[in-house]
């Protein structure tokens, strides 16, 4: 009988419980339902949205998308910046109407067990719906950026190309490696940055351009027997100023290096690869120091060329055996460089000799830069550890020019003046020269010059 009473009193309960959760339920839903509001425990990218009418959802993302829109993306390829995005250019924003639509089926959805089960879960703090949201952007900008950043940064690799025919590397390029943008990183990474915008309070955010690097595949060491591999030396030098048969000599004499092996243990002797230099060989008239004058002769500018090799010999860390000074200091070597780097020639008796130490061959490549009137040497072979030191050259015993020198020429009309040599400073200069290896040295040298003061000197016309 006792027990009788006490469950029916436990019964009682129950039901009274469950009367006033039905209640509950019902009213809540009945007031969800009049108002047009979210169910309870929805929260929108992490933030509570519950009981939150429409209005008050589109507002609060109206209000995200006018911060978005002043904020900027900047895209820096290495340490440039090339590019900035603001908001309002890409159009970045959060579809307010789109996101309350979708919150607003929680609890509302056709399907009738998924709808029970969201009401009774929502309303009875059971379970927490969270929903993230992504804001769009205008693709365009950013696909017009990378079509100019394709054509900007990107390149194909190249292949190696060895050529050797009698005795000479006739055609010869080294591999290049390529690149190209990794555009599935790169949108990975402007993905992420635009959610970091939405969540910051900063203003300014900034991503990098991915590139990644193209293997040749064809490269320099599989395609030649003769052990070169890399680049190991440039020499450069400056030719501005030159008159164009000047300038016309620097080229033809340049042409006889390109291709040039030098065997390992080897000397290159530059009077003998540059052979006859004459009009008979294609040489022009230009100035070049003979007996004490500057006079138009055969092949003037030809020094530009064993001074660039001189140059390049030098950063290779190759044992010069044989060089000379110019008589004075000529413009043109110290357009790009102190004095004291500059090499003349005068076949059969003045050489520049330069010998291979290395174990590989050296190939010689030249090029000419007209439009910046520069001259390259470069010197390709194996490298092998060895640092080269060039210590800052000592100059000293400046000395000023002699006075201009005047000359009466009766082939000249009265009043004509001609000006058949210039003025030029005196010095002396010396520079150290050292190669190491394994903590070695190699060899050691100074290069001395000694430049006489140069006057200029005038032709008068005397005739009538």
């Amino acid at each position: 009988m006792i027990a009788k009473k006490i469950l029916l009193i436990i019964s009682l309960i129950l039901f009274l419980f469950f009367s006033e959760k039905v209640v509950f339920f019902l009213n809540k839903e009945k007031e969800i339902n009049i108002e047009k509001k979210l169910y309870p425990n929805i929260f929108i990218n992490q933030i509570n949205f519950s009981e939150k009418k429409e209005k008050e959802v589109i507002n609060f993302f109206e209000e995200k998308n006018k911060k978005l829109k002043e904020k900027t993306l900047t895209v820096f390829y290495q340490n440039e910046n090339i590019a900035t995005f603001s908001g309002l250019l890409l159009n970045l924003h959060f579809d307010s109407q789109e996101i309350w639509q979708q919150t607003f089926l929680i609890g509302r959805t056709r399907n009738l067990p998924s709808k029970i089960f969201q009401k009774i879960t929502a309303i009875f703090n059971l379970k927490r719906f969270e929903i993230e949201f992504q804001p769009s952007f205008d693709y365009q900008p950013i696909s017009d950026f990378l079509k100019i950043a394709k054509e900007r940064y990107e390149k194909p690799a190249k292949n190696a190309l060895f050529k050797f025919e009698n005795g000479k590397v006739v055609a010869f390029a080294k591999e290049e490696w390529g690149q190209k943008i990794n555009e599935e990183k790169f949108m990975f990474s402007l993905n992420q940055t635009i959610q970091k915008m939405t969540k910051d309070q900063k203003k300014d955010f900034f991503i990098y351009l991915p590139l990644e690097k193209i293997e040749p595949e064809i490269k320099l060491s599989y395609i030649n027997k003769f052990g070169i591999k890399e680049e190991i030396g440039v020499g450069k030098s400056d030719f501005t100023g030159s008159i164009s048969s000047r300038i016309h000599n620097i080229i033809l004499a340049a042409s006889k290096f390109n291709g040039i092996l030098i065997p390992p243990g080897k000397v290159l002797s530059f009077n003998e690869t540059v052979g006859d230099i004459s009009f008979l060989s294609g040489y022009q008239p230009a100035y070049i120091i003979k007996d004490g004058k500057t006079i138009l002769g055969d092949g003037g500018g030809v020094c530009q060329v064993s001074t660039t090799l001189f140059r390049a010999a030098l950063n290779a860390g190759l044992p010069i055996l044989e060089r000379h000074p110019h008589a004075y200091r000529v413009s043109y070597y110290e357009n790009d460089s102190p004095p004291g780097f500059d090499a003349t020639v005068f076949a059969p008796f003045v050489d520049l000799k330069i010998k291979n130490d290395t174990k590989a061959h050296i190939l010689i490549q030249t090029k000419i830069d007209k439009e910046n009137n520069l001259l390259f040497f470069y010197l390709f072979g194996q490298k092998d550890g060895r640092k080269i030191e060039i210590e800052k050259p000592k100059i000293w015993d400046i000395v000023p020019p002699f006075p201009p020198k005047y000359q009466d020429d009766p082939t000249l009309k009265k009043g004509v003046i001609k000006q058949i040599d210039f003025p030029s400073w005196g010095a002396k200069a010396n520079f150290h020269y050292k190669v190491v290896k394994n903590g070695e040295i190699l060899f050691e040298k100074d290069f001395f010059s000694s430049y006489r003061p140069w006057q200029a000197v005038y032709l008068v016309g005397t005739a009538e």
